[in-house]
């Protein structure tokens, strides 16, 4: 099974990209999903309040209590990821069960932090979604209580955009609408699948 990592930076249309797959019968593991999963009532969130009293409101984890928790405070992290990691593994795991068991031949990992956290290591090849930095910022501006300040913040904790496209293996432009981004998910599927294609870990 050929195993994708997809990321891409705030507003270059990842989202709007996974669906993209998704529509085209490939499974997508949302890795923020899964930590929404696990921070609401029932998931993570009794084993988060032990190490970070708190943080819970009504059985789940408040986001912003364990921001204030956690935000530059590298130890706080560590204790977090600790707890976080190993769970978000498990439920990746599940996923790859039950892709296998459908017989997917490709699947693929949405992940935010890629680069970030060295997953471009476990995948066979990543591809990133891009667009130029005027539409970037156009996107993200528009979205409910979003500032300048807060964008620069965002993408300051982000490897660049031009970084991620030079390490890619695929790059997907969003910036000419929908139907140009389902004609390069396509020819991404149909590369890895042709015969003789090899990923990063076979390499």
């Amino acid at each position: 099974m050929i195993v994708l990592g997809l990321t891409g930076s705030i507003g270059m249309g990842k989202s709007t990209t996974a669906q993209l797959f998704e529509a085209e019968g490939v499974p997508v593991y949302d890795a923020d999903a899964a930590v929404h999963a696990l921070y609401a009532k029932g998931g993570a969130a009794a084993a988060i309040e032990a190490a970070f009293p708190g943080v819970t409101v009504d059985g789940a984890v408040d986001r912003t209590r364990l921001s204030a928790e956690v935000v530059g405070k590298p130890e706080a992290l560590k204790r977090l990821e600790a707890i976080v990691h190993p769970l978000v593994g498990h439920s990746r795991q599940s996923f790859f069960e039950a892709a296998q068991a459908s017989g997917a031949d490709v699947v693929v990992l949405d992940i935010p932090l890629l680069f970030e956290t060295g997953g471009e290591r476990n995948v066979d090849a990543v591809v990133v979604v891009s667009a130029p930095e005027a539409l970037q910022r156009e996107r993200v501006l528009a979205r409910p209580g979003m500032t300048a300040e807060k964008l620069d913040a965002i993408l300051a904790r982000q490897t660049p955009d031009a970084e991620k496209r030079a390490r890619a293996d695929f790059v997907i432009d969003t910036a000419r609408g929908l139907e140009p981004a389902r004609a390069e998910v396509r020819a991404v599927l149909a590369a890895v699948r042709a015969p003789g294609w090899t990923g990063r870990r076979a390499r």
